[in-house]
């Protein structure tokens, strides 16, 4: 039985975080022997079947009590020992420094490692020295996962060699065809309520159409630690009986598809998950053309999708009034948006996954 170690900071709710728990599960379910590996234990977290076993890599506090690199040490021998206990053939790390700390700490183990880089590299790794580390350790992994092919552009030729562009699977619940459902009057969005998310400029381009379309109403799905900031500037624009700060919900695929518009406005984005997720749904939608070019890989614009640049509210707002004015075009961008789901499926993808592991 092939043992896989599956490496990530946490499992706390974010794109991340539910790729790498689907993916464990298909492992498991496809009796592979999973494990996975994360620092921390953190709350609202996404959830793993009870045979999945799950260790925590971050040392005692007291073995961290020294100065940065007699902490890097801590972190590095406490990792290498799992290695060394569980014995995986092959390690799937996810994430920035993570990916690093992979690599360096199975060498000159038998383990294979992959490491994959899951948005714009440059924001992943911030800063020369970081860049520079990626660049250079990432030629010592096995594999290299990424989600675009701009991103692929920022590493070096002996490291775009070893890579592979992997998508996200779409999770189940966005597959089933969702029969007669009445369309609401609502433009939603989902995600984190950060800086990165730019929901403030969701709000900006919602005010400008707000008087021309009164039946129209904005919800946002999430939480973060800009929600404070987004329920003032909602307050200044005079419009909280029209735009909702639902925060995280179950059913969210249920809310979603009674929506006539799902609008993305990441500054950065590799692969949304929540535009995939809506286009699946067969909703309308809009979205900047964020590095490292994710939403551009999935949106042909005009097609199944708008493309808008990034932070311009005032394109973002034509962009709904397009969609608005037009029934016809709404539908057509959501018919060709459904099409994502022959492409993306749970069973097409976790194939590709199953396959580029056991490549491995």
């Amino acid at each position: 039985m092939k043992r896989i170690a599956l490496f990530i900071n946490s499992l706390q709710k974010g794109g991340s975080e539910r790729v790498m728990t689907n993916l464990a599960e298909y492992f498991h379910n496809q009796r592979y022997d999973v494990i996975v590996v994360t620092q921390y234990k953190k709350e609202n977290e996404y959830s793993l079947s009870p045979k999945i076993r799950r260790v925590y890599s971050e040392p005692d506090t007291t073995l961290l009590q020294g100065g940065r690199i007699q902490n890097f040490y801590a972190r590095f021998h406490a990792l290498r020992e799992i290695w060394k206990a569980y014995k995986p053939d092959v390690i799937l790390s996810f994430l920035g420094k993570n990916n690093l700390m992979a690599v360096v700490t199975a060498a000159f183990l038998p383990s294979k490692v992959a490491v994959s880089v899951r948005g714009e590299p440059t924001m992943e790794y911030e800063g020369k020295l970081l860049q520079f580390l990626a660049k250079t350790v990432f030629r010592f992994a096995d594999a290299v996962v990424l989600q675009t092919k701009r991103a692929e552009q920022f590493f070096p030729k002996a490291v775009r060699k070893k890579s592979r562009i992997l998508p996200n699977p779409l999770a189940a619940q966005f597959v089933v065809k969702k029969e007669n459902v009445e369309k609401e009057d609502l433009i939603v969005a989902a995600g984190r309520l950060d800086e990165n998310k730019n929901h403030a400029m969701l709000i900006h381009a919602f005010a400008k159409i707000a008087d021309e379309y009164p039946s129209v109403n904005l919800v946002i799905y999430g939480e973060g630690t800009l929600e404070q900031r987004l329920k003032e500037l909602i307050q200044e624009k005079g419009l909280e009986q029209r735009i909702t700060l639902a925060g995280v919900v179950e059913d969210v695929a249920q809310k979603l598809c009674r929506a006539r518009i799902f609008a993305l406005t990441s500054n950065t984005e590799g692969m949304p998950n929540s535009l995939m997720e809506a286009m699946a749904l067969g909703l309308a939608v809009v979205s900047t053309d964020c590095p490292c070019g994710g939403p551009a890989e999935l949106i042909e614009d005009g097609v199944n999708g708008i493309l808008v640049p990034v932070r311009d509210a005032f394109a973002l707002a034509d962009a709904f009034r397009r969609i608005l004015e037009d029934n016809e075009f709404e539908k057509k961008l959501g018919s060709h948006a459904a099409q994502i789901c022959e492409r993306l499926s749970p069973q097409q993808v976790n194939r590709e996954w199953e396959e580029f592991i056991n490549n491995i």
